[in-house]
């Protein structure tokens, strides 16, 4: 084998390494937990007071 090709798949091994650690990570931290909630928060009314964590003022705050 050449020279090249070795160095190639090294590197081929630590990006599968990276790869496997990144979603090892993301898995850990949470990021998968809510897959529908985003999607639709968007579609909300930001006026709509039942949003969690929605502070409502009186009409003259404004």
């Amino acid at each position: 084998m050449s020279g090249t090709l070795i160095f190639l798949f090294i590197l081929t091994g630590f990006f599968v390494i990276l790869l496997i650690g990144g979603i090892l990570w993301s898995i850990r931290s949470g990021q998968f937990e809510d897959m529908e909630g985003p999607a639709e928060r968007i579609l909300m009314d930001d006026d709509d007071p039942r949003l969690p964590n929605r502070k409502t003022f009186p009409k003259d705050h404004q």
